[in-house]
């Protein structure tokens, strides 16, 4: 919150004050700070009752009656540590302090779990046949497949509108109008959705060259056929921390070779590795993008990931990798569709 000195005390103030900060501030909280603005404690109604049933009188002093023990965290606390220790320990108001001790803000619980609007376009390719799963696929879009209890691209949307991105592109094709029937304008969703409508197939990439409004803010490019649950506003923000022309989330990709692996050397057999496992790094299908790459997509033609990045690299734009530790699935084969309903209920 930006106004706190409307509910700070000292330790001279009554406990008659501090009850009108507590049921006027929509904090619902008191602090107790010295000359120095460092925090000595925390008040609450529940402390301000507990003192009324032991007969202290609301003119005394707060000096004996507030919390002296607060829990509270360092200014360089992520949003993700406040919100686990809220609920840890069952508080819903948590103080802020500077190295020095001093307070400079209050977290609310209910606050912090309402996401940030945030400016950035999300772009999901969804027009793809899904030949691979027919005959799922024959009168229903890939990303219109239920997994769980509802399509794949809905919790692909939902988990953007959590994490405050609000403005998304569809890119459709093949049976575009039940995408467009079940999201409409995405006001239903909390949203606001529009499409691109690709009449030829134009590679992961080449659609871009068809948005209505070019993005003015580094912008996601999504294919519609994954699950994830990745924090977006982390790949936001490493990206914007690496001064990145383009970031691709990227998945470890084991593959293990079903025989001996022999090793020769001038036409002598040096060693054997006996099914070796070996570690590569795959593109997740999820991107972020500087507004400059527009300028590099080909007018209404066939273009692809790979061949962009391949074009920034020759460039020297710098292109950089997000490791995805989160759970993802790539629902193109019946196997993993099923996969992915089994492990849906656990996941999401």
């Amino acid at each position: 919150m930006k106004d706190i000195e409307e509910i700070k005390l000292t330790v001279n103030s009554s406990i008659r004050d501090a009850l009108l900060i507590i049921d006027h501030g929509a904090v619902k909280i008191a602090l107790v700070v010295d000359n120095e603005n460092k925090l000595l404690g925390t008040l609450t109604d529940g402390d301000i009752r507990r003192s009324i049933l032991k007969g202290v009188s609301l003119d005394e002093t707060v000096e004996d009656v507030y919390f002296k023990n607060p829990i509270t965290v360092n200014v360089n606390a992520t949003k993700e540590d406040i919100i686990k220790i809220c609920i840890d320990k069952k508080i819903y108001q948590v103080p802020v302090l500077n190295d020095h001790g001093v307070v400079v803000e209050v977290n609310i619980f209910e606050e912090l779990l309402k996401p940030r609007i945030h400016p950035n376009k999300v772009i999901l390719m969804v027009g793809g046949l899904g030949s691979r799963l027919r005959p799922l696929t024959e009168e229903t879009p890939k990303p219109m497949l239920h997994v769980g209890n509802k399509p794949i691209l809905q919790t692909i949307v939902e988990k953007f509108i959590s994490h405050g991105f609000v403005d998304i592109v569809m890119c459709v094709n093949y049976k575009s109008h039940i995408i467009q029937d079940y999201f409409g304008d995405g006001s239903a969703f909390g949203a606001k959705i529009e499409y691109v409508l690709e009449d030829k197939r134009m590679g992961t990439a080449g659609a871009l060259s068809l948005l209505h409004s070019k993005p003015c803010e580094p912008f996601f490019v999504m294919n519609g056929d994954l699950l994830t649950n990745v924090n977006f506003e982390n790949l936001l923000e490493f990206h914007q921390s690496n001064v990145a022309t383009a970031t691709m989330c990227v998945r470890e990709y084991d593959f293990q070779v079903p025989y001996g692996v022999v090793n020769i050397q001038d036409g002598n057999v040096i060693s054997i590795d006996e099914k070796p496992i070996h570690k590569f790094f795959v593109s997740a299908g999820i991107y972020m993008f500087d507004p400059s790459i527009m300028n590099l997509i080909p007018e209404n033609e066939y273009y692809d990931m790979p061949t962009l990045f391949e074009k920034l690299i020759v460039m020297n734009a710098k292109t950089v990798s997000f490791p995805l530790r989160e759970y993802w699935m790539d629902i193109g084969r019946i196997e993993e569709y099923e996969k992915a309903n089994r492990e849906y209920g656990k996941v999401f």
